[in-house]
């Protein structure tokens, strides 16, 4: 395996593992009913998970 090879490995690793602790994120707060503060637009704005 080059190490090309390895860094796009690694690289989907990191993005598959971000993907789920965003997943995990936005259920917990759905479960405790608080908002989530995001960055929009240059704005910092909270809102309701769905």
């Amino acid at each position: 395996m080059t190490t090309i090879e390895q860094q796009a490995e690694l690289k989907q690793k990191i993005l598959l593992g971000l993907e789920i602790a965003y997943q995990k994120l936005i259920e917990s707060k759905k479960q405790k009913n608080s908002e989530l503060v995001v960055l929009k637009d240059n704005k910092v704005v909270s809102i309701k998970p769905e």
